[in-house]
């Protein structure tokens, strides 16, 4: 069994940096797919069967989604040090503020046309404009602040946690809710991260020295032992372990108004909620897991967090027919 963490990412995508610092935190090797930033993406398909939220995380056949679940995962592979430590008990629950309200808050600010190019590494005018394109098709149906609201929340946000941390600083204590680094760190601080990216922007951060120094101190954890990876290497590595039949353990507990060998979609309750159709194996109160069958891929499993998405049956023949039952 190939057990190599693979990232797909890329550069510039704050959820990626999220987990490229908590690969860092627990001192981990790991490979990076860099995959493309607008549609088409031929190998993220064959992988996950249409999701195309940035990053996933692959281990073997095993695909999983959304940085929330990839941060579980990565914890139940090491788990020390813990990214949920005893000391902070709403660690989650501020990370998912921060994954939401202050990551929409961030974006805007930092992707405006004053800033844009620099935060996309120096993209041309046209490959911007694609960009935008795709983005929209993406988030269609949200309400997006503009420029001026988005400097409001971010001071709003930016003052909030200078206290916090002013105060932690008084109390002795180096991170967001208390001695410990946490998940909570991580998801404010990715969102932190691309603001600081937007260079001719990032000033908007200055007023806010306590907030500086953690941030600095919340990135000096770094990346941990990173090589890199073509997709379809990774593709290569699933299809060797789906024809292995190796998938991690996943079963429908009782009580969840599904069961297991149904034809499913899953997908994502807010934004980027491309449909993936397959068949459930496994269903908890933290996890969905879809089977699908792609001909390059093969067999894969592919997992969503509970949080932020949705599970269903399929009932319509035709839709179900998408995942070859085995």
């Amino acid at each position: 069994m190939n057990d190599t963490l693979v990232l797909h990412q890329f550069a510039a995508s704050p959820f990626s940096e999220k987990v490229r610092l908590v690969l860092g935190f627990k001192r981990l090797a790991w490979a990076a797919v860099e995959i493309p930033i607008v549609m088409p993406k031929p190998d993220v398909v064959a992988l996950t069967g249409g999701h195309r939220r940035t990053p996933f995380l692959q281990v073997g056949a095993d695909i999983y989604c959304d940085s929330a679940l990839v941060a579980k995962v990565l914890e139940r592979l090491r788990p020390q040090p813990t990214l949920y430590p005893a000391s902070a008990p709403l660690a989650e629950q501020v990370a998912q503020w921060a994954d939401s309200t202050l990551f929409w808050a961030a974006v805007p600010w930092a992707a405006q046309p004053a800033a844009a190019a620099v935060v996309m590494g120096g993209a041309s005018p046209e490959a911007l404009k694609a960009f935008a394109m795709d983005r929209a098709a993406f988030t269609a149906g949200m309400k997006r602040l503009n420029t001026a609201e988005a400097r409001v929340q971010v001071v709003r946000h930016g003052a909030a946690l200078e206290r916090q941390l002013a105060r932690q600083a008084g109390a002795g204590h180096g991170f967001l809710l208390g001695p410990d680094a946490s998940i909570a760190d991580f998801s404010v601080a990715h969102c932190l991260w691309f603001i600081r990216r937007a260079r001719p922007v990032a000033g908007i951060l200055e007023p806010f020295p306590a907030l500086n120094a953690w941030l600095d101190r919340v990135l000096a954890f770094g990346h941990g032992e990173r090589r890199e990876m073509t997709s379809g290497e990774a593709v290569a590595i699933a299809a060797a372990a789906a024809a292995a039949g190796t998938h991690a353990p996943a079963e429908v507990l009782p009580g969840q108004r599904l069961e297991a060998g149904m034809p499913v979609v899953a997908c994502a309750t807010d934004y980027g909620t491309d449909p993936v159709t397959g068949t459930l194996v496994g269903l908890d109160d933290e996890e969905i897991v879809v089977r699908r069958t792609d001909e390059r891929a093969g067999t894969v499993h592919v997992h969503f967090p509970r949080a932020g998405f949705q599970v269903r049956e399929v009932k319509d023949e035709t839709a179900s027919r998408v995942e070859t039952a085995r």
